[in-house]
């Protein structure tokens, strides 16, 4: 997984928030839109679904861009 395919599958997950395209990876998290609990759960579960990872509130809290998340993802693959 590069950081493009990321982006993509959090852009489809949250097609009905954000709009196509509006994601790179500097953008963060809370300008994206309204970000509360039920969007954090989103995105745990996608992360779960696409790369059979876990990922916290924890981990979503300190990442601050996309990028940062990324990373942290990234790491976990080994």
């Amino acid at each position: 997984m590069n950081i493009d395919q990321f982006i993509t599958a959090v852009e489809e997950e949250f097609d009905d928030e954000i709009a196509s395209g509006s994601i790179t990876p500097e953008v963060r998290f809370r300008e994206l839109f309204d970000w509360n609990s039920i969007n954090a759960l989103r995105l745990i579960a996608l992360v779960k679904t696409e790369y059979d990872l876990s990922i916290n509130a924890e981990d979503i809290q300190q990442s601050e861009t996309v990028n940062d998340l990324y990373q942290i993802i990234q790491q976990r693959m080994g």
